[in-house]
């Protein structure tokens, strides 16, 4: 598969890793982006965190719940410009298609874009889009909505005028407005930290050992990390069968013990000690050292994406979020877990397009 300069770009936005090391990633996987993803996090070069991509696309995240908090329903609707996404005739018009899902039984988007508009009855919903897409004069898009259902009880909570939105979904057998508000502080520690799951437990198997690969592959790539008896094993090597340069073996002779070696190390020369590391994978495995060093690295990685894990944003103390929660239960006397979330970011994924103004005022002139 050829690989675009587009290609590069896009894969660069999504994880912040140098463009040549993008297109290695890409073509070592043939183009697919998910794989050079998870490429790039093995060699130390990505981050999961960015695997949704940059925020590009402008538009807006609205959500609707019902007046017994027992269905919510969060949607995003992108437009070309932040401009369009302000405007209020827009928002209203996002806002009505929250409602009428919330309302409404969809299975998916396409069967809301089918279903009668209700904001009017002679069109369907996409027929109804397309007249306010002439209204406003920019290309809108109804991008994706999730409804939620549940016994329990939902908040929603929306960011920065719409462009982060997020539902919670907790059990409860004792709702009150203290609850609510503990709701409502979650849901904007989910805003701010972007967690992937509630718990670890949600976490499947071959999630959990795919992760725990990536983890063990980085850490050989950021040898400078490495234990040290490891890592001066790992220099001894790289010495010994010429796999650096002089001007590396002289710093290596010189700062071998100084904290600061890695600075004055060449890229090729700490390139070799990354391959030779990884070289000796399955051995180190049987490391204890660097089985400590891994599992160390494991559980912060787990701590990041499991939102009971984190730390509570608005803790005077150290406290969790599962402490948080187990406090306020305690406090008002219930039975309070979180059980689900959606995050809703604005543009997750999508790629602006590049505006030039410059040239779309001389393409005018030239017309």
């Amino acid at each position: 598969m050829a690989i675009t300069a587009a290609d590069v770009k896009k894969l660069r936005e999504m994880t912040g890793a140098g463009m040549m090391d993008c297109k290695k990633a890409l073509t070592e996987t043939d183009g697919d982006f998910d794989a050079a993803i998870d490429f790039l996090r093995k060699k130390g070069l990505a981050s999961a965190e960015k695997k949704a991509g940059r925020i590009a696309a402008e538009g807006v995240v609205a959500t609707v719940i019902s007046d017994d908090n027992k269905r919510a329903t969060i949607i995003e609707v992108n437009s070309e410009t932040d401009f369009v996404a302000k405007n209020e005739v827009f928002t209203t018009y996002v806002d009505s298609l929250a409602k009428q899902i919330n309302d409404g039984d969809y299975s998916d988007l396409d069967a809301f874009n089918a279903a009668q508009s209700a904001n009017d009855a002679s069109q369907t919903v996409a027929e109804y889009h397309k007249s306010m897409i002439a209204k406003i004069g920019e290309n809108l898009t109804i991008r994706r909505f999730e409804k939620v259902v549940t016994d329990g009880l939902v908040v929603s909570y929306i960011h920065a005028g719409g462009k982060i939105g997020v539902i919670v979904n907790a059990d409860c057998d004792g709702a009150n407005e203290n609850i609510k508000e503990a709701m409502k502080n979650i849901a904007m520690q989910i805003a701010a930290m972007n967690p992937q799951y509630v718990s670890r437990d949600e976490i499947a198997d071959a999630t959990l050992a795919k992760e725990k690969e990536i983890v063990i592959d980085s850490s050989l790539a950021d040898p400078a990390s490495l234990p040290k008896p490891i890592l001066n094993a790992v220099i001894d090597e790289a010495v010994e069968k010429n796999l650096v340069s002089d001007e590396d073996k002289a710093m290596f002779a010189e700062k071998k013990n100084d904290k600061y070696l890695f600075n004055f190390l060449t890229d090729e020369g700490i390139q070799a000690l990354r391959d030779v590391a990884a070289s000796h994978k399955d051995e180190y495995l049987e490391n204890k050292i660097f089985n400590g060093l891994v599992e160390g690295r494991f559980s912060k990685h787990l701590k990041e994406i499991c939102l009971v894990d984190q730390a509570y944003v608005k803790a005077e103390d150290k406290e969790n979020v599962a402490q948080y929660v187990a406090k306020v239960a305690k406090d008002n006397g219930c039975t309070f877990a979180i059980k689900s979330f959606v995050r809703f970011e604005t543009g997750e994924g999508l790629e602006k397009k590049n505006e030039d103004f410059a040239a779309e005022v001389a393409a005018q002139m030239n017309k």
